[in-house]
């Protein structure tokens, strides 16, 4: 063997003698961590197995629980070369877990989840997919070619979120995707049929979760239907970089000029108003709450629609948030025209949405960007979810 050889492999069964007493030793584990910056355990530990000949198992597959009728759930375990890892549910389409390294590598769950199947079937706030249309629809009802059709009225007089059911609540088929070189897929697919929830046409949807080398989570959409219909697919995800605690410190920046003013059952009016000199200003980074309680009406903290800065036109950066605390850091991009800031109200503020969509009600109103698909039409929607630290 020649020199060179016999210090490579020196080097790595160090770095393997290091990791094993690090195990038991915090101040060590600490000081292994100053020195490999943002590089996580996890990935210290890739490096070791793939020493020893094991290479890194970027997705696993298993049974997460039985819905009361005996339908499996399945879930899949995403992971990356930089130790992140997501883990994805069939029912609802659901991301249960989010794990992102902070500025010293130590990895955090940063999306509000649960560990059983029982506890999503009570309720607990889910990131599911949300459809066939995601935000509110005045009065449930709309008229399409000449047709009205009434829709389940789940919020107060208006449909919420798809209605009683919706997507968030049913079992999705759900394969994992052949690997890519430096990232991993699973696929999921819902077919819901005419007249579900009050809608028109057999529309099927398919959702597309990937967690790359570079430590974005890409959510991409598409879906088909054989009668026109509206579409508004987005992912509810409640995000808190911290981990714990409330996002009134988060950071939050928007590439948003404008939003869509609503009324107090928070139905947009139709017009698009400037955000500068209102509460809905974060075109310039702010604390979440440094002018939360200057909201009129309050609705108990924002839960609002932005016009993005040419949106819906291609893959655009939407928003950054950054937790000064952990140092991470979330950039999300999207090819739709809106996001809607929700931040967990009725969570005592706990996190933060930022639910990328088109405008609520755009059935009802003309001058907003369409959400009617057609047969012969597919569509498509990309979002990005971009991790860092600093």
């Amino acid at each position: 063997m020649q020199k060179a050889e016999m210090r490579r492999f020196e080097t790595q069964d160090s770095l393997s003698n290091c990791v094993a007493r690090c195990l038991g030793q915090n101040r060590v584990m600490h000081a292994l961590t100053r020195t490999l910056h943002k590089l996580s355990l996890f990935a210290v530990f890739v490096a070791v197995a793939q020493t020893a000949g094991e290479p890194m198992k970027r997705i696993d597959e298993q049974e997460f629980g039985r819905m009361p009728d005996g339908t499996p759930v399945k879930q899949f375990t995403l992971r990356n070369a930089n130790g992140m890892v997501a883990k994805i549910i069939s029912y609802g389409a659901t991301i249960t877990e989010l794990q992102a390294p902070d500025r010293h590598g130590a990895l955090t769950n940063v999306v509000l989840g649960a560990a059983t199947l029982e506890q999503y079937l009570k309720g607990v706030n889910a990131a599911s997919v949300i459809g066939r249309v995601a935000n509110r629809i005045a009065k449930a009802r709309f008229t399409l070619e000449g047709v009205e059709y009434k829709l389940a009225a789940n919020n107060g007089p208006n449909h919420l979120h798809g209605g009683r059911v919706g997507y968030a609540k049913v079992v999705w088929q759900a394969k994992a995707l052949p690997l890519g070189e430096r990232e991993g897929s699973v696929q999921l697919t819902y077919r819901s049929k005419d007249g579900e929830e009050g809608y028109p046409g057999n529309l099927t949807a398919q959702v597309t979760y990937t967690l790359t080398d570079d430590n974005e989570l890409r959510i991409e959409y598409q879906a088909t239907t054989d009668r026109a219909t509206p579409v508004n697919l987005t992912n509810h995800a409640y995000f808190n970089l911290a981990g714990q605690g409330d996002v009134l410190d988060h950071e939050l920046w928007l590439a948003a000029d404008r939003y869509t003013p609503a009324d107090d059952e928070l139905i947009p009016t139709g017009e698009i108003a400037n955000v500068k000199g209102t509460p809905l200003d974060f075109t310039t980074p702010t604390r979440i709450g440094a002018r939360i309680e200057q909201l009129k009406p309050k609705p108990g903290g924002y839960d609002h629609n932005f016009v993005i800065n040419n949106g819906g036109k291609s893959l655009v950066l939407t928003a950054r948030v950054v937790e000064p605390k952990s140092g991470r850091v979330m950039e999300v991009r999207t090819t739709e025209p809106g996001v809607q800031l929700y931040t967990g109200n009725h969570l005592q503020h706990g996190a933060l949405c930022l639910e990328t969509q088109h405008y609520p009600d755009s059935v009802n109103h003309r001058t907003f960007p369409s959400t009617i698909l057609r047969p012969g039409q597919t569509f498509r929607s990309t979002t990005v979810f971009v991790f860092s630290a600093k």
